[in-house]
């Protein structure tokens, strides 16, 4: 993972030059999609991340425009991927078997920067990384933390279906499953509205479970942690594309722009709130850690 780390800095930074056809180690960007599934992600990736011939033949020769389908599983050589690039949760990632279309917007070549004094100045600042071996001990701290996150999500899923199956309280059930029949914009059958109202009976068991914890506990989500918390999710999406030092001022404008957007608001207090969760349920749980090795998690 560090070795491929160091070549993906290398490249990020490395000349760029524009081409319109794909070849074997050039960079594609373009918007993955699947309507159903409610993805749209753009993304730039390069052939060597994909699994299997058939899908490099797919990208190799196309050119700028063209749209490719492409069956999500075994995609990847890693299936965490997907995460990353159709910006889906981790969990949806495993086992996600469905179709997407890829229209590629730009396809580049680029060559490898030198991992100089420079480049290091470039990515944390003046003097703070003055050699590889230091460049390597920083990419191994941020992937640490990275793993942190994905443990953290894994025990957030954990403690939410232990609340969901152990918190007993009866629902109105008839009620309900009529609201079901007729809220939508095509009215449902008695089977269609019992059906629905099963599938998502956890859903709505969790949110008054959630609801309730996050008035009793103050849990609530105030503007201030929302300024806070996207400065710093802004900083580590800047560290991953390489830009290690922003100033204050950049971070500042982008979180502007951010809370701006009334969806973003929106998404970016739901993350906040599952945060504050987190911790809460960190505190108050009775848990034990176990490690696990890179390979298992795959």
């Amino acid at each position: 993972m560090i070795d491929d780390q160091v070549i993906n800095i290398q490249k990020q930074h490395g000349k760029l030059v524009a081409k319109t056809e794909v070849e074997t180690n050039d960079e594609v960007t373009g918007v993955f999609f699947n309507d159903a599934e409610g993805i749209e992600a753009t993304a730039t990736l390069t052939l060597d991340k994909l699994k299997g011939t058939s899908n490099t033949k797919a990208f190799l020769g196309a050119k700028v425009g063209d749209v490719l389908t492409l069956g999500t599983k075994d995609l990847f050589n890693d299936s965490h991927d997907l995460m990353t690039y159709l910006k889906v949760e981790h969990d949806t990632a495993h086992g996600l078997d469905i179709q997407v279309t890829f229209t590629i917007s730009e396809v580049n070549s680029r060559g490898l920067a030198d991992l100089d004094q420079d480049l290091f100045d470039k990515l944390f600042g003046p003097s703070v990384v003055t050699s590889v071996t230091e460049l390597r001990a920083k990419i191994t701290e941020d992937a640490e933390k990275q793993f942190v996150q994905q443990a953290d999500q894994k025990f957030l899923n954990d403690v939410t279906e232990h609340l969901v199956e152990n918190t007993k309280f009866d629902l109105p059930v008839q009620f309900l499953q009529k609201w079901i029949q007729t809220a939508g914009e095509t009215e449902l059958d008695e089977a269609q509205a019992k059906e629905e109202f099963e599938k998502s009976e956890k859903s709505m068991r969790y949110q008054l479970i959630e609801s309730k914890l996050i008035v009793d506990n103050s849990l609530q989500v105030n503007f201030e942690d929302l300024k806070a918390y996207t400065s710093e999710m802004i900083k580590g999406q800047m560290a991953q594309y390489g830009q290690m030092n922003p100033t204050e001022k950049e971070i500042e404008d982008i979180v502007a722009r951010v809370l701006s957007n009334q969806e973003e608001v929106k998404r970016i207090s739901e993350q906040l709130t599952s945060q504050k969760l987190l911790d809460f349920y960190k505190e108050n749980a009775n848990f034990k850690d176990k490690k696990l090795s890179y390979d298992s998690l795959c």
